[in-house]
């Protein structure tokens, strides 16, 4: 029996876990914390990231190593790959894991960014604003940060004066980057899939809604979506990395066109809908794709959304009640700001599944509200 390892035992390795178990596959994952949500349903080595005897207690007996998150420490990685196969690729995190690297090999790729600028601190962000055509700009720490987390939006004097505060007050070593402000019209974001032999497959195009920095809601396929140039984009960061396994691009849509904001080296949030909306699971595809299995078809089951949970949760038996919706609860506690599950909506047509999202959104306001 084949068993992966899956470093990071957040939600993202328990959904895999799950959708591995229907496949025959054995899991062990290397976690920081006690009860972690995927030690909830597989082995946990407790352990840091970092840590020599937990890295070869967990590639011990595995026949392929992943991870569900992308701040994985490089040096981690590549020590694993002298062991075991770990894929996607260590390149792939040291991209994804700088936005400076990352925002460089778009451009390499000619795949449209915004404008980019390196800052070192606080003297020289007028500079790097001025680089990427002015104000407004957006502030990035180049590594960390998510969920809108490590991010500044300059859109006036007073706030790069804020931001150049914070830098004084909490300069990191890694540094920072400027970019420059898209006047989006929608955030899109596509998921590929490549396998260990080279067989390709994408996903429809989704659309997400984000409220302070947090994904809220995705729906898909996306209306009226440029699927083929997104393909065509993400086809080229796979074939540059020499890529294995499932990669999330998030894209602004700005008149027609696509500008690439970022990328994630694992199965990722605004792909949740697929559990429940495609022919098979981002989950499924990634673990087919590291195992060399055939990979399964993308396609959408109808229209589909997905709904994230975010500090609590309604009852069950009122989400339940709701056609066609489907409950994923991670195993988390309760907490401000925490993501603790999701709901996927399925429906024949966008009208029907849109009345769906407004029923779910009714039950998560009624829970603020009370």
């Amino acid at each position: 029996m084949t068993t992966i390892g899956i470093i990071g035992g957040g939600q993202l390795g328990r959904m895999m876990a799950l959708a591995g178990h229907n496949l025959g596959l054995r899991f062990r994952c290397l976690e920081p914390g006690a009860d972690s949500p995927m030690g909830q349903v597989a082995e946990q080595i407790t352990g840091n990231y970092d840590d020599a005897g937990a890295l070869m207690r967990l590639a011990s007996g595995c026949d392929v190593i992943t991870y569900e998150f992308e701040n994985v420490p490089i040096e981690s990685a590549n020590h694993l790959a002298h062991i075991v196969p770990i894929y996607p690729p260590p390149l792939a995190l040291e991209v994804a894991q700088d936005r400076w690297r990352e925002k460089s090999c778009f451009k390499q790729l000619d795949i449209p960014t915004p404008s980019f600028a390196r800052v070192n601190g606080a003297e020289d962000l007028d500079e790097a604003i001025a680089a990427v055509g002015g104000l407004p700009a957006v502030l990035k720490t180049r590594r960390f940060g998510y969920d809108g987390k490590g991010q500044w939006v300059l859109r006036g004097n007073i706030d790069v004066a804020a931001a150049q505060t914070d830098l004084r007050k909490h300069e990191v070593t890694t540094g920072y980057i400027v970019e420059g402000f898209v006047p989006f019209q929608r955030e899109l974001s596509i998921l590929a899939v490549r396998a260990t032999t080279g067989e390709v497959a994408f996903y429809p195009l989704v659309e997400n809604q984000h409220q302070d920095g947090i994904l809220r809601l995705s729906r898909a396929p996306a209306a009226g979506a440029p699927q083929a140039l997104a393909e065509d984009y993400a086809n080229r960061v796979l074939t540059h990395l020499g890529y294995v396994g499932v990669l999330a691009i998030e894209f602004f849509e700005h008149d027609g066109q696509l500008i690439a904001n970022e990328m994630a080296p694992r199965v990722h949030n605004s792909g949740h809908w697929t559990q429940d909306g495609a022919v098979t699971s981002q989950f499924e595809n990634h673990l087919r794709a590291i195992t060399g299995l055939p990979l399964g078809a993308t396609a959408a089951r109808g229209c589909a959304a997905m709904v994230n949970l975010i500090g609590s949760t309604p009852g069950p038996a009122a989400i339940l009640a709701i056609p066609d919706a489907h409950l994923h609860l991670y195993g988390k506690s309760p907490r401000p700001g925490r993501k603790l599950g999701h709901i996927n909506l399925v429906a024949p047509d966008a009208t029907t599944l849109e009345n769906r999202v407004k029923q779910v959104q009714a039950l998560a306001l009624a829970l603020i509200d009370g």
